[in-house]
């Protein structure tokens, strides 16, 4: 690994862990709640102890002025919701684009299992290889979607996952994202099957407990951390609910301890 390559991940993480907090909604979903002050979400989740937001290219420019020292992370392809496949994501930019937005990293979305998951397999191989040649950190979104995929059996789904990260990391990419199995037991199966970072993605919102528990499951498990969009963004309290997982990111904290800390209520 590049010096440069180390310095960026760095920028995105602390000590190898990662709360990373996309906001590349938008293009999905249109301009929903947590998304319309953007800049007032990001300095929340920043002052929360963010270490990195996502966005598209386009929203740069409401980015930096409010990132509070933390890292930015640039997401180079997309779909809508409205569209005729949500999971049909087609190219937004490029590696150079991330790059001239000031991007720390760069981060690209693949449905293994999918129809569409060829045409993410060479894209993905190509943004990692024109990354590398400037050192920039890949962060590889590796769902598993799909007709074939187990998702309503933790044990198999935990296997669909763990398929998903080591494609990441047969790509080359640098840190990999995906779904959470449903227990830190069938998690640890995902962990294993690369020797990658593994972040998980937040679900459907869920309650604050939920959204904790969900994350202590997965560092338990073995998880560097999380890159959780909508349960933070869209929070009532987005800088406390980002403190809450951090505490358990970063401080091994328990979920009902990190709640208490960050002054969110625990349900009785």
């Amino acid at each position: 690994m590049t010096a440069g390559k180390s310095a960026r991940l760095d920028r995105i993480g602390t000590g190898g862990r990662h709360v990373i907090v996309p906001m590349d909604h938008g293009i999905t979903l249109g301009a929903v709640d947590g998304l319309v002050d953007i800049e007032s979400t990001i300095d929340a989740v920043t002052r929360g102890g963010a270490d990195a937001v996502l966005t598209q290219k386009g929203i740069a420019g409401r980015v930096h002025g409010n990132l509070n020292g933390a890292g930015y992370i640039v997401h180079i392809n997309g779909s809508t919701s409205i569209g005729p496949d949500e999971n049909d994501k087609r190219p937004t930019g490029t590696v150079e684009d991330a790059i001239r937005a000031g991007a720390d990293a760069v981060s690209f979305h693949i449905n293994v299992g999918s129809e569409h998951e060829p045409d993410q397999i060479s894209q993905l191989a190509e943004v990692t290889s024109e990354a590398e040649r400037y050192g920039l950190p890949v962060l590889a979104m590796t769902y598993a979607r799909g007709h074939d995929v187990r998702d309503d059996d933790p044990e198999a789904f935990s296997e669909d996952l763990g398929h998903a990260v080591r494609l990441g990391e047969e790509l080359g990419a640098d840190v990999v994202k995906t779904a959470y199995s449903g227990t830190a037991e069938t998690f640890e199966r995902v962990v294993e099957s690369t020797s990658l970072p593994v972040v998980i993605a937040g679900g459907s919102k869920g309650t604050d407990e939920e959204t904790l528990s969900m994350v202590r499951g997965a560092v338990d498990a073995g998880a560097a951390g999380i890159s959780m969009g909508r349960s933070i963004f869209q929070h009532e309290d987005p800088e406390k609910i980002t403190r809450a997982v951090a505490a358990v990111v970063h401080e091994d904290a328990e979920a009902e301890a990190a709640l208490r800390e960050a002054g969110l209520a625990v349900e009785a």
